[in-house]
């Protein structure tokens, strides 16, 4: 089980941050970055999940720059309000709060990233301008930041039905990306790992994308050990 801890962070504001550590030897450390819906019982579990496969976690609540213990659903008022706050947060102040996020667990290793959806493109950017190795699942809003060279490996999942993601969409980030592993599930909507929400949740292309993100994490971070 994971701990909430507290994060101190580059602007001198200390945010929350969910932790959860390997029963081992740490493999590396991975930086977890949720939804629109702030640290929910779900991003819970992805910390989890990574620590059961002997990693380090960490998961920061970048709401709390705008609004303490934000954990929404995911409903449609939760929605609207879950754009109004990372409109309030940006990408900057995200990015800054990651690398604070690996600097806190740099003691498990090498340092990776992992986000989904807002998240996925802060991922992203953790490996434009960060250089951590990052795996950004359907980040719709990766299209606004296409200049940015990547100084890492990355990873994208997306699904073939995510309407915010068109197939001239997923085609730029071949050609902006082009060393890139770029993945298209073929029965996938948006959200498809988020396994406590029922209508988006696809388990064969979830299980997929999510072996896939271990084996990536295991090369960049463990040198495939």
């Amino acid at each position: 089980m994971g701990q909430s801890i507290n994060l101190n962070t580059s602007r001198m504001q200390c945010i929350g941050a969910y932790l959860a550590k390997p029963s081992g030897t740490p493999r590396g450390g991975i930086v977890v970055v949720h939804e629109i819906y702030g640290i929910n019982a779900w991003v819970h579990s992805v910390v989890e999940r990574f620590a059961e496969a002997g990693y380090t976690a960490i998961a920061p609540v970048f709401f709390d720059h705008v609004e303490r213990d934000v954990a929404l659903g995911y409903d449609e008022e939760s929605t609207r309000r879950g754009r109004q706050l990372v409109g309030e947060v940006g990408f900057e102040l995200a990015v800054e709060d990651v690398a604070s996020a690996a600097e806190a667990i740099a003691s498990a290793g090498r340092i990776g990233c992992v986000g989904f959806s807002w998240g996925g493109t802060i991922a992203l950017l953790a490996a434009t301008r960060l250089a951590l190795p990052a795996v950004s699942y359907y980040g719709s809003r990766n299209v606004r930041v296409m200049d940015e060279a990547a100084q890492a490996p990355l990873m994208f999942h997306f699904g073939a039905r995510d309407d915010s993601i068109p197939p001239a969409a997923i085609a730029r980030h071949r050609e902006a990306w082009p060393q890139a592993e770029i993945f298209v599930y073929p029965g996938a909507r948006h959200a498809f790992d988020r396994d406590g929400s029922a209508e988006y949740y696809h388990a064969d292309s979830a299980h997929l994308a999510r072996q896939r993100t271990l084996d990536f994490f295991a090369r960049h971070l463990c040198g495939g050990a």
